[in-house]
């Protein structure tokens, strides 16, 4: 019998100064078996990082068709697909004909391998942001991770800073690349 998803709980206060958004989100986050702390939580900064009132957890890990976020407008048309990880090349490409703009949240040791390999073709694609997260600031924030869970963001001038009952981590996403038109990439 395959196992089944966990579910996380998290209330996230968000102050964006960056974006002028300031938001309480009672959110609920499916960890997949395969799916460790860490990518979870960066899913979860990635929400935090481009809130807004239609933004969407998709199926991520479990579902080829979907990706960790999504926001589509009230027609259905994807406005924004968020990857975290370092997705295949080939399904970047595909999101950024599917969608308005693409965001790839980088993290992890094989990050800059990942981004060193794919991106002379990825920066042909004029819709897509890459950010990358440093490893050791998401190995941190996975320490925060918990069935329930109370975390504030701030996110001013780039930087964001998430605090939960634990401690606190201030991140520095590094933009690789930024869309054509992207004001909101951070970094």
């Amino acid at each position: 019998m395959a196992e089944k998803a966990t579910v996380f709980k998290a209330d996230l206060q968000i102050a964006d100064m960056d974006r002028h958004y300031y938001q309480t989100h009672a959110l609920t986050l499916a960890r997949h078996p395969s799916e460790t702390g860490e990518r979870m939580m960066v899913r979860l900064l990635a929400f935090a990082l481009y809130a807004g009132e239609r933004l969407m957890f998709g199926k991520g890990v479990s579902s080829e068709d979907e990706p960790a976020l999504w926001q589509k407008d009230l027609t259905g048309v994807i406005e924004r697909w968020i990857e975290v990880g370092q997705p295949d090349e080939r399904d970047i490409r595909k999101a950024c004909g599917r969608a308005r703009h693409v965001v790839i949240v980088g993290y992890g040791r094989s990050a800059d391998p990942w981004w060193n390999q794919n991106c002379d073709n990825l920066q042909r694609l004029d819709n897509l942001t890459v950010l990358r997260l440093p490893t050791a600031d998401t190995q941190a924030l996975a320490a925060f991770a918990s069935r329930s869970m109370q975390l504030q963001c701030t996110i001013q001038e780039g930087l964001v800073w998430i605090t939960a009952e634990a401690g606190a981590v201030q991140i520095e996403p590094q933009t690789l690349l930024r869309a054509a038109g992207d004001t909101s990439a951070k970094g």
